[in-house]
């Protein structure tokens, strides 16, 4: 295959959509985003907040992995690792209801594992190879602390591995399945749980499969008991089925959660990311030009908690 294009230089005439939420968080990007144009006959445009502001692919050529490459270039991981980790290949399907995978995770000694555990903390449910954790934590290396939990324990060691490659003191991967360990770890932790995101969590099609599904009673439970008042949950995905699933548990704790409404709210799903960076099955769906279904929530402020 040819390489990878070109880059076309950054133009300040783009028109770009702000969204913006008012908040303070570090883990939320307001900086605004450009709308993805896709011309598949021709070429592949996408601006970009990375410093490479604009990239033309010829779509003959471009496949989503160069796609996932380029948007997290910045990183610069090496892919040819240590022996240890070794070359990662993994299961796209893990049952989180086997025996195997019963016992909660170990809970970590924080001061070690952050140089600040004060610091408000984002946890990603369902991490996958951690790029898109790894590239919010290079960006707010003293503003917030970054843990990704992933069932997949080849992707937490390599993630990890890049966590040190990369010199992060905000970032770090735990082997875990979020149903059964969420309340134990993160109730652990010394600061504030400020945001947490699902994003693109194992479908589980089938219906007898469905209760496989990440977002359960029992962790949206967990969630909101940890969570801050103010933190958020961010969740997506490229299937609507999930995303209505996602959406109705979640609805469903309207004394406690209200759904954040935008001028980028689009029949009650968001059109645009808001963290600055997509993930890579984000990118993979897009390319193939699914939609994405996203729906942000904020923990309300009750008269209790301020006294």
């Amino acid at each position: 295959m040819g390489s990878l294009t070109q880059a076309c230089s950054s133009s300040s005439s783009l028109a770009k959509s702000v969204f913006s939420l008012a908040s303070s968080s570090p883990f939320f990007f307001t900086s605004g985003h450009t709308k993805i144009t896709r011309h598949y006959s021709s070429s592949f445009f996408r601006a970009s907040t990375s410093p490479l502001a604009s990239v033309c692919v010829d779509s003959k050529e471009v496949r989503s992995t160069d796609l996932v490459d380029l948007e997290y270039a910045e990183l610069n991981l090496k892919y040819k690792i240590s022996e240890e980790v070794g070359h990662v290949r993994i299961r796209q399907h893990v049952n989180p209801l086997s025996s195997s995978f019963s016992t909660p995770a170990p809970v970590p000694a924080w001061e070690e594992v952050y140089k600040d555990p004060s610091l408000p903390l984002m946890v990603d449910i369902g991490s996958g190879s951690g790029r898109f954790l790894l590239w919010l934590a290079k960006k707010n290396a003293e503003s917030g602390n970054y843990l990704g939990l992933e069932i997949r324990q080849k992707l937490v060691k390599r993630a990890n591995f890049w966590v040190n490659e990369l010199g992060l003191s905000n970032a770090h991967f735990i082997f875990a399945n979020a149903m059964v360990s969420f309340d134990q770890l993160i109730s652990s932790y010394p600061g504030p749980l400020e945001f947490v995101s699902i994003l693109c969590p194992d479908p589980h099609f089938k219906k007898r499969h469905h209760k496989r599904r990440v977002v359960q009673k029992p962790l949206v439970d967990s969630i909101l008991q940890n969570l801050k008042p103010g933190g958020k949950i961010f969740v997506q995905s490229d299937v609507l089925d999930v995303a209505q699933d996602m959406r109705d548990q979640l609805d469903e704790e309207a004394k406690v959660l209200e759904h954040v409404d935008t001028v980028d709210t689009e029949e009650g799903w968001l059109r645009e990311n808001p963290m600055g960076i997509r993930t890579e099955r984000e990118i993979h769906a897009e390319l193939e030009g699914a939609r994405i279904y996203r729906r942000l929530y904020q923990k309300k402020i009750l008269i209790d908690s301020l006294q």
